[in-house]
């Protein structure tokens, strides 16, 4: 329909749409959809529902892990529903009325209990137990929540600008911003002369003081006996 958005509120969900669904009334347009839930993975879910961009909604039959159990059973062909805590009591717009109850589940890649937590959610609706003078539903329905939580992921790294390189013969590789001349790096390069060690900081200090070393100006020698002055005549 034409600019229709489906946007329950939690006791829309339970009090108009399960608690019709367990009574066995009949819908006018059937908005969500009786699935297995547990015999396919989250990422299937989306194309099976009536409607939802966001978050999708289904009906589900509460499967026994054990046949005399009260224990559900939420396994899937490629990991298991988590629940995250107890279940929170959802009541009516005054706050008296106990109306069903909520548990939040995520789903988990691989098997328990190593698996790996994904971003998919799932909100489970139930109606609460009955009261001793009412008689159960045969079978136990839930009405489930799907979305995906939004991830941000944040890759910040510093430039580093020195960076320090072990060799198997226990001398370092130093990286530095502002390279040197090349004539002054080959006469570096020679290790007899100028042995970098593994210590990053001894190794930093030498390649300073080289550096500094080489910036110096120098002065020839002098060689004695001075050499006797060229004669153009001999």
């Amino acid at each position: 329909m034409p600019g229709f958005r489906f946007h329950p509120t939690e006791e829309e969900l339970i009090e108009f749409y399960l608690r019709r669904k367990v009574e066995g009334r009949r819908f006018h347009v059937d908005l969500i959809t009786f699935v297995d839930l547990y015999r396919y993975d989250p990422w299937e879910l989306p194309a099976m529902a009536a409607v939802g961009e966001k978050e999708w909604f289904f009906y589900v039959p509460r499967d026994r892990k054990y046949r005399n159990g009260d224990r559900p059973n939420r396994v899937t062909a490629s990991g298991y529903w988590k629940a995250t805590g107890s279940d929170r009591a959802i009541r009516s717009g005054e706050g008296s009325v106990l109306i069903g109850l909520k548990k939040t589940l995520v789903f988990y890649t691989g098997k328990a209990p190593k698996g790996v937590r994904s971003c998919w959610i799932m909100n489970e609706y139930r109606l609460p137990p009955p009261e001793p003078d009412r008689t159960q539903a045969k079978t136990e329905i839930s009405l489930c929540r799907i979305y995906k939580r939004a991830t941000a992921h944040n890759h910040r790294h510093p430039p580093a600008t020195v960076s320090h390189h072990a060799t198997p013969s226990s001398s370092a590789t130093v990286a530095v911003e502002n390279p040197i001349p090349n004539h002054s790096l080959e006469a570096l390069s020679t290790e007899e002369e100028y042995p970098l060690h593994a210590s990053p900081l001894s190794a930093m200090d030498e390649l300073n003081g080289m550096i500094s070393f080489l910036n110096q100006p120098r002065l020839l020698p002098l060689q004695y006996p001075l050499p006797p002055p060229w004669n153009p005549i001999d």
